[in-house]
């Protein structure tokens, strides 16, 4: 069976107890294939509440695979269950794993939401609680999907003596700060253009219900500009400004290269269907950790930041269709109130989900090429920051030729996590092209689709500099 074919929509659509699992894993003790009756599992509660859950085939090859799932969101009305999740949902995957002989760890971080803060600390209780149980491991590989793949990596250049390789899947390399600023230059471009002197608030919410109110009066205007040739416009022109992907979930049908028009019925599937929820409701819970905003657009150059973009070319195109002036839009932007942070929350974010390249192990990177909510862009960013740290030698990023956020099969999840342990047992990547990696699957007996491919994302929107927050 292949995995899961996740759209934006079907992300949206998995709801459990007022609890939205925006990248679901599933519970790793259930499966359609029994592990074995051999199998040692253990089950318990952190000292910070986080519960945590191992399992041990009978034939443990010696690697423990400690694995940190996605961003569970709450709905208003309680919080819903918060599992620990040992494996990711695609498929087989933690049975196979299983029976390939390995151990398999997570915890369910102490709360939902956006804990990156918390996460890390947890998972690498974990770890520790797993080795006084279980005894030393030969080798613990950390890995993790969407923020899971944050969390990893985080805990890549924190821990790095408590682990011996990572792998992030479909995470958020840009970092913390990074990736909250690029949510705001859409809301930011949403609310100036569709919406010019609405006040509608963009950063710094009280509570749920200000968030709540700013993603209604921002949906309800991309709604209604979805449908005139102006409006789409100045959607295309917002999601050029902050990469949203021009096809991004398995169900669209794929544009060619001057298809604008369907390009844009794509993004704006992304933005309305996820995006707005999180640069409005999901950043207020992010906020609520922060203490305050950490997201600032002072100094920004939106015309110089479409300029780098792959989506200039649509966007132009799609003003000129609809007859309006890009260059006055541009100037809009330019002469609009701009946001500040408040600078403590910038140096939580900055310290807590934000990255320094410094890794100390080796970290495996794979990426949906045509990811509408954690852009593929996130790889050069992060792929920048490694080199900067002078740490380049230790990471390797490849791709998924395939629409939506953490779309892989089972094979390909599974050959990424073959890579890595033998980087470690071996010391060398071996052949990691894409080419290497699909070569890879299919001589493990892959039965599941294996789109590895060649790419090379295109610059993140914006990088920050902690100089220029505008901060008060």
């Amino acid at each position: 069976m292949g995995g899961f074919r996740r759209s934006l929509r079907t992300l949206l659509a998995v709801a459990v107890g007022g609890t939205l699992l925006v990248a679901f894993t599933g519970n790793a003790a259930t499966g359609a294939a029994d592990p074995g009756e051999d199998l040692r599992s253990e089950t318990g509660t952190l000292p910070d509440g986080a519960a945590y859950l191992m399992e041990v085939p009978a034939g443990w090859n010696g690697t423990v695979l400690l694995f940190s799932h996605g961003l569970v969101v709450v709905e208003p009305g309680g919080q819903g269950p918060n599992p620990a999740r040992n494996a990711p949902g695609w498929g087989h995957t933690r049975e196979r794993l299983l029976a390939e002989g390995y151990a398999l760890i997570g915890s369910s971080y102490v709360s939902p939401g956006w804990v990156v803060d918390t996460a890390v600390g947890d998972q690498a209780a974990t770890l520790r609680l797993f080795q006084e149980r279980f005894g030393p491991a030969r080798r613990a590989l950390a890995w993790g999907e969407s923020l899971g793949g944050m969390v990893t990596t985080k805990l890549a250049e924190t821990h790095g003596a408590l682990i011996d390789g990572s792998l992030s899947l479909c995470g958020t390399q840009a970092g913390g700060v990074g990736r909250w600023n690029n949510q705001l230059d859409l809301s930011f471009t949403l609310r100036t253009l569709l919406t010019p002197g609405s006040g509608t608030r963009l950063t710094g919410f009280p509570d749920r219900a200000a968030a709540d109110a700013s993603a209604a009066a921002l949906g309800t205007a991309t709604r209604e500009a979805q449908r005139t040739p102006s409006g789409r416009a100045r959607i295309a022109l917002a999601a050029a400004l902050t990469g949203v992907a021009a096809y991004n979930a398995a169900d669209q049908e794929r544009p060619g290269p001057r298809d604008w028009e369907l390009a844009e019925a794509n993004q704006f599937e992304a933005i309305s269907g996820t995006l707005l929820a999180s640069t409005t409701q999901w950043r207020q819970n992010a906020e609520s950790h922060a203490g305050g905003s950490m997201s600032w657009n002072t100094g920004v150059d939106y015309a110089a930041l479409l300029a780098r973009s792959p989506y200039a070319a649509q966007a132009k195109a799609l003003y000129k269709a609809a007859g309006l002036s890009l260059g006055a839009d541009l100037d809009a932007l330019a002469g609009a109130d701009r946001v500040p942070a408040k600078a403590p929350a910038v140096r939580f974010m900055a310290e807590t989900a934000s990255f320094s390249g410094s890794l100390s192990r080796p970290q495996l990177n794979v990426h949906n090429v045509h990811d509408g909510l954690v852009p593929v862009q996130n790889e050069q960013a992060y792929r920048e920051t490694v080199r900067a740290a002078g740490t380049s030698a230790l990471l390797r990023q490849t791709y998924v030729d395939r629409a939506g956020h953490c779309n892989f099969t089972e094979d390909e999840a599974l050959t990424a996590v073959r890579t890595l342990d033998s980087r470690v047992a071996t010391g060398s990547w071996g052949d990691t092209s894409a080419r290497g990696m699909n070569r890879a699957g299919q001589e493990h007996g892959a039965t599941t689709d294996l789109r590895y491919t060649e790419h090379r994302p295109a610059a993140f929107p914006r990088p920050y500099d902690l100089t220029g927050t505008g901060g008060r």
